[in-house]
């Protein structure tokens, strides 16, 4: 059945929505579907319910709400990725894989190795996008949370905003290479319901050790790690991260 996200609060049953847009375009001219047919609407209150079309016009719909659906697909952790800004279209790939693995928040990062950069303009191009893709893959995994993006920051910023966090994981890659594997398996096991933890990924060049220290500095609670004894690429690493993170509290 299809998934659609919708602005407003879904309060009850038999309460009517209108569908305009692009929920509509792709309802009554992508699926083709008709009036008597169901869709999964999930609301700005992460309410979702089973919807019946009752009325389809030139350019919007209405469907009534038939019954809540009683769902738990988030991680029982608010997750953030703060995301060294890689090359391509990479960005969309960690975007979309990482919302169908449970992310909140999705990050862009200037840095110092970064080869990629975005300029004020760019950017908002790029986060538009990068939302836009969150969206779709949320719908199509059936989750109740869009993943949001935020501005893009420095590293500096960073650094000052990591006191909101209960931990930060710094996926670097000399901590691979001297085989200390072992901290992302016991920081993850310390994790508890209701937290909220961030992991940070550098670009295909790496994190200069500047920033490292940089974000070192911000408390006790930022931990270098390892993602295993491979190196990996920067659009697999997050990826890596959110499975494990998935598996220790999930599975």
């Amino acid at each position: 059945m299809q998934r659609y996200f919708v602005e407003e609060d879904l309060l009850s049953e038999g309460q009517s929505v209108t569908l305009e847009g692009e929920i509509f375009h792709h309802v009554s001219r992508v699926m083709r579907m008709q009036s008597g047919q169901e869709i999964y609407l999930v609301g700005g209150n992460q309410v979702a319910y089973v919807a019946e079309i009752n009325r389809i016009d030139d350019k919007m719909l209405q469907a009534r709400l038939l019954r809540r659906v009683e769902e738990n697909k988030e991680l029982p952790v608010t997750t953030t990725l703060f995301v060294c800004l890689p090359k391509g279209d990479k960005f969309d790939l960690i975007a979309q894989k990482t919302t169908e693995l449970g992310v909140d928040y999705i990050v862009p990062v200037a840095s110092r190795y970064a080869i990629t950069k975005w300029t004020s303009q760019k950017a908002g191009k790029k986060i538009s996008r990068l939302q836009k893709i969150c969206q779709q893959a949320a719908e199509q995994s059936h989750r109740t949370v869009i993943p949001q993006v935020l501005d893009l920051m420095t590293v500096d910023q960073v650094a000052k905003s990591l006191q909101a966090y209960d931990g930060l994981l710094i996926a670097f890659e000399e901590t691979a290479k001297a085989g200390q594997h072992g901290q992302l398996k016991e920081s993850l096991k310390a994790v508890q319901a209701g937290q909220h933890l961030a992991f940070f990924f550098g670009p295909e060049g790496g994190i200069h050790p500047d920033e490292v220290a940089c974000l070192i500095q911000a408390g006790s609670h930022v931990k270098l790690c390892s993602l295993g004894p491979r190196i990996l690429r920067a659009e697999t690493a997050p990826l890596y991260a959110l499975t494990a993170l998935s598996y220790e509290l999930e599975l």
